[in-house]
């Protein structure tokens, strides 16, 4: 039975964003296409319709829109957020305890190291991605003092979060956010 365009369509949509979700919570090495798949409702056997290998779908989940809107729930629903909402967003409780809906950078960093150029690329844009909107929150005059902050700023927080969730001390978890949150929340 063949499927219409469109339904193929939202088949990819939906292998990208079922993707996502397991890479995040599983490492890119730790899931399967096979187990994407299923997560999907699909069969195994469609994914090279839609893909031509395991790393094409790791890049394109990289750029797909829950890995850059779950990046900062600041900016969820704020048509003109502060940078205070986008650090107490992304330093919460409740996007530590929650990798495979949360930060594709926490969650993905250390993995994205070690995967083919395609992947590092797709992750590189998706860090200028986000470093661009941070850059639009910062003050100043200086173009380049606010990409510096924009960068600094966005490197506290993936940075704090990762130690927030690798830490085995709920105490010192919090603390690593309460503190980040304060010292990156100031403009």
């Amino acid at each position: 039975m063949r499927v219409t365009r469109e339904q193929a369509a939202a088949n990819r949509q939906k292998i990208v964003h079922v993707a996502s979700t397991l890479f995040r919570r599983h490492g890119f090495d730790g899931i399967g296409v096979a187990d994407i798949m299923k997560g999907a409702g699909l069969t195994h056997g469609g994914f090279y319709g839609h893909f031509a290998s395991k790393d094409d779908l790791a890049a394109e989940a990289c750029t797909c829109v829950p890995a850059r809107d779950d990046w900062a729930e600041g900016l969820a629903g704020t048509p003109h957020p502060s940078l205070g909402a986008v650090v107490r967003g992304y330093l919460s409780p409740r996007h530590r305890d929650d990798p495979a809906h949360g930060c594709l950078f926490a969650a993905l960093g250390s993995d994205a190291v070690r995967q083919p150029r395609a992947v590092r690329r797709a992750f590189t844009e998706a860090v200028r991605f986000r470093v661009d909107a941070l850059l639009k929150l910062l003050p100043g005059r200086s173009a380049d003092a606010r990409r510096t902050r924009a960068l600094a700023t966005m490197a506290g927080l993936v940075g704090a979060l990762v130690l927030s969730r690798a830490v085995d001390d709920p105490r010192l978890s919090d603390e690593i956010l309460h503190a980040a949150a304060t010292t990156l929340g100031r403009t």
